[in-house]
């Protein structure tokens, strides 16, 4: 191993530990295709519905297909495009067996930190679907809350907002410009602990996914 992924299964371990203290659980995979196995092993071999927030990360990984080729029932969200579409949409997620997302930062203490525009990624990931699994980059990982919600503001949000197109000052200038005029960060949410054990699964990978 080079010294970096040395240092990033080893900072994984530390997290994974904060993590279980959490009662979430916590798991490290060296690279993409190691994360994907283990997102499949943890999903289990009986089809279950599954379902997902959007989420650079996973498709950099190419876990959508992966679940649809295991044979399990993947509720694909951008079928769903009016209003009223896309309300049944998330009715249909909050009754999913496994949600599938990454997160914008994760502390070196193990809590996730979130901003999202609609809400529905930071909804499932508080309530709703039976289990929730975490895909993160080691690029993800920030010392403390503050630092994650700014990482969040500005290294997340801007590429997403040039992503989507959106008309935000973001996406002009590559920094958080506070905006509320069609904002993505509507929402911040800081999971602290899982309410039941064992519902939220991280996955640490030793490369950079997403933004």
């Amino acid at each position: 191993m080079t010294p970096k992924q040395t240092f990033y299964e080893n900072q994984a371990k530390s997290i994974i530990h904060k993590l279980e203290a959490r009662k979430m659980e916590g798991y490290y995979c060296p690279d993409k295709e190691a994360a994907k196995a283990k997102v499949l092993e943890l999903i289990g071999n009986d089809k279950k519905v599954v379902t997902y927030g959007g989420s650079m990360s996973l498709d950099e990984i190419g876990l959508k297909e992966a679940v649809e080729e295991a044979g399990h029932d993947l509720l694909r969200r951008e079928k769903y495009v009016t209003p009223e579409e896309k309300r049944e949409c998330f009715a249909k997620q909050t009754l999913a067996d496994v949600f599938l997302m990454s997160t914008n930062a994760i502390t070196l203490d193990g809590e996730l930190v979130n901003i999202d525009g609609s809400g529905n990624r930071v909804a499932c990931l508080a309530f709703g679907p039976k289990e929730v699994i975490v895909v993160a980059g080691m690029n993800k990982v920030v010392t403390d809350v503050e630092e994650g919600v700014a990482r969040s503001r500005n290294f997340a949000a801007p590429p997403n907002t040039v992503r989507l197109g959106c008309d935000t000052p973001c996406a002009k200038v590559g920094q958080c410009g506070n905006c509320l005029t069609n904002t993505i960060c509507c929402q911040i949410l800081v999971t602290r602990a899982s309410s039941i054990s064992g519902r939220i699964k991280v996955i640490l990978v030793g490369e950079e996914l997403g933004y």
